[in-house]
């Protein structure tokens, strides 16, 4: 039977190819340049080549291999084209293979009469029996080769790259690496951990009667090995990490007696939760020393973390030194600058606010207060860390937000004294993260959790509306206004798009105009200018304005407590922080508040989970811990933010106790034998020592 000619076009198609990359640059792509890159370039999953089943012993659900004759070839026309089956029968049965796109050569392979061994996942067929659909096919001399021995590795491989040449390339690094196992033998009895090298053969070669799902699901003992001399590498790291820090000279900004700290608790309208005490407490014992602190405070939205930074920025401005707060967006910059001036200014204190958009004449007479030392405090964004910038006394460096900014910015930060003196470092983040993260990429950082909201606040209820139920959602916009409080209708982009179906909030805007002619209705967005939006933002908070169409440049920062209605409109393509961030601009009164998640009909099963999990629970902490799973901690939290590679074979929620072990055996090897736990670290992870002490 011959093949038809628009079949023998397209498969030609199939293999025409762009010119590729050299091999070299399509290798680096991978990570792979040393030989010890190949030696960890470790299997997805693994094939069982090693027996051979009959025909009629097959079922479904598991790759097999087999052996038989083609007794037919035929071609069958389908909706989706033209199709190519084949026969083959051994004494036990029958099983079809079915090729839906295929090579010319396929059909050589598969001529009648021809002995061939395929391998597949055998499923039902359409008209009973079982096939394989695109098997592996092995004919004519190949057949005479003795089967494997262990189970085959099948790698990530990028475009071009074989496995068969990867497979060989990986055996040669095998061979001339000398992988020394820098662990001590006592430790690896300790948690029962195999050798370096018999783990890592194991993972390449597994034998046929291996522990297929353990090695699927990195559980076996090889498997965890790998993983703990990852965790391990971080864990000595980030410990190397603090230990540089700590030998950097701080100020000590310990006032004995604080009266204008006195005075500014005695002037506020509420009490400090004890957890914002017990926080506070926290920093002012790192302030009195002269190692750097490097702290992050963690609250929920709403918690309070503002008012433990301005405590710790009058510490160090009673005790003489300047104080710094940068937030990465403008509009979350001015909200600090607008509530800590209100606080600090009666007191005397000199707040200087320093962004890139202010004019010419401003931004110099701001840097000429902070270079002759009149800033006390200096709120801002970016701008903070322009070379003209030049502090003669700081202190303390405030980041809010701190998982925006990268390693880079924040080490610019210690760098801004005119002196040698390194400022203590807080950070803040509204972003819960959870415990097995901070565990893992934050073990150079103390971390303090404000973990108690003030009183007065309520939960947000949150409900999920398809889109095609607005009306009823202007309903309630309606009715939350006539009993006095105010709305946020959020939307994703600013004008429209050619690409997505989103509804762009200048077109929402002028709809719920035309639908509610009777409201006020205002639009911010972060493209506007910051006059305008200023002009806008203030109509809100004064009440002027009763409904707040806005992008997420209402994510942090905006605090209106009569705003009790917050309307997400396709909150599908929001993430889940940035959905939390959001719903927790209302509940900010004594009102019960609400959130409404519109979604479209193209959700995704992933947003479908994210709407889901905001719907299901209001504690940031267990959110950051779903979107941990849902993510990984490459989105989650990034490289260019944590300072350092991310762990390619740890799985945080599954390995939670071998990174205890970790840090453990981290904290003992460093003390005993320094060098050789830092020889370990350096082979997983070459990061520079300027970024190690950011």
């Amino acid at each position: 039977m011959t093949t038809s000619p628009q079949r023998t076009e397209q498969a030609t198609g199939v293999i025409k190819q762009n010119k590729l990359e050299p091999l070299a640059v399509r290798l680096e792509k991978l990570g792979l340049v040393r030989d010890w890159d190949f030696v960890l370039h470790l299997p997805l999953r693994y094939e069982n080549e090693t027996r051979i089943l009959p025909i009629g012993s097959l079922t479904t659900g598991a790759s097999v291999q087999i052996e038989g004759t083609v007794t037919d070839q035929r071609f069958t026309h389908t909706n989706r084209g033209q199709q190519f089956i084949a026969t083959i029968t051994d004494q036990s049965g029958e099983i079809t293979a079915r090729f839906i796109h295929y090579y010319p050569s396929v059909q050589k392979q598969l001529a009648v009469g021809q002995r061939v061994r395929l391998y597949g996942e055998p499923r039902e067929g359409f008209y009973g029996g079982l096939e394989f659909v695109h098997p592996r096919i092995k004919s004519g001399k190949t057949l005479d080769e003795a089967l494997p021995q262990a189970l085959t590795p099948i790698y990530p491989a990028g475009e071009g790259i074989q496995q068969r040449w990867l497979r060989k390339r990986i055996d040669r690094a095998l061979l001339d690496l000398d992988i020394v196992d820098p662990v001590p033998k006592a430790i690896l009895e300790r948690f029962g951990l195999p050798g370096l090298r018999e783990a890592i053969t194991y993972l390449h070669n597994p034998p046929s009667n291996a522990d297929v799902a353990g090695l699927q699901e990195h559980t076996c003992p090889a498997w965890r090995r790998l993983i703990f001399d990852e965790l391990l590498a971080q864990q000595i790291t980030l410990r190397e990490m603090r230990a540089i820090a700590s030998h950097r000279h701080s100020p000590k900004l310990d006032a004995s007696s604080k009266p204008l700290t006195e005075q500014f608790l005695k002037t506020l309208p509420f009490t400090l939760t004890q957890a914002q005490v017990r926080v506070t407490a926290e920093i002012s014992a790192d302030l009195m020393t002269d190692r750097p602190m490097h702290r992050l405070v963690q609250g929920d939205v709403g918690s309070g973390k503002t008012i433990v930074a301005a405590l710790a920025a009058l510490q160090a401005i009673e005790s003489g030194y300047q104080a710094t707060l940068m937030a990465p967006t403008e509009i979350l910059a001015e909200q600090h600058f607008n509530k800590i001036a209100a606080w600090l200014t009666p007191l005397g204190i000199r707040v200087t606010w320093l962004t890139g958009r202010l004019k010419a004449s401003e931004k110099n007479k701001a840097l000429e207060e902070i270079t002759s030392g009149q800033a006390q405090l200096v709120i801002g964004t970016h701008a903070i860390i322009q070379d003209r910038v030049q502090f003669p006394k700081l202190g303390l460096a405030i980041v809010d937000e701190q998982h925006r900014f990268g390693v880079s910015q924040r080490l610019a930060l210690r760098t801004q004294n005119k002196t040698d003196v390194a400022p203590h470092l807080l950070m803040l983040s509204a972003t819960p993260i959870p415990r097995t993260l901070a565990m893992s990429y934050l073990a150079d950082l103390d971390v303090s959790i404000i973990d108690e909201l003030p009183p007065g606040r309520t939960p947000v209820v949150t409900k999920t509306v398809r889109l095609e139920r607005k009306d009823n959602v202007l309903s309630v916009v309606l009715g939350s206004v006539a009993e006095g409080h105010q709305v946020y209708w959020v939307c994703p982009l600013i004008e429209e798009s050619d690409k997505l179906d989103l509804t762009p909030a200048t077109t929402c805007r002028d709809e719920l105009q035309r639908r509610l002619p009777n409201l006020t209705i205002g639009l911010v967005h972060g493209a506007m200018p910051p006059a305008e939006k200023e002009a806008v933002m203030s109509d809100f908070v004064k009440g002027i304005t009763q409904v707040l169409v806005a992008t997420t440049v209402i994510e942090v920062g905006v605090d209106v407590p009569n705003a009790s209605l917050m309307v997400i409109e396709h909150a599908e393509r929001f993430g889940l922080a940035q959905l939390h961030q959001l719903r927790g601009r209302v509940g900010r009164g004594a009102t019960q508040s609400a959130c409404i998640l519109l979604f479209g009909e193209d959700i995704t099963p992933n947003g479908w989970e994210r709407l889901k999990i905001l719907r299901d629970f209001t504690d940031g902490f267990e959110i950051a811990r779903r979107d941990l799973q849902m993510r990984g901690p490459g989105e989650f939290l990034g490289e260019r933010q944590s300072g350092m590679p991310l762990l390619k074979f740890a799985d945080l929620d599954r390995d939670e106790t071998l990174l205890a072990s970790a840090q453990i055996v981290a904290t003992e090897w460093l003390r005993t034998d320094r060098a050789r736990a830092l020889t370990h670290a350096q082979r997983w992870f070459n990061t520079t020592s300027e970024f190690l002490a950011a």
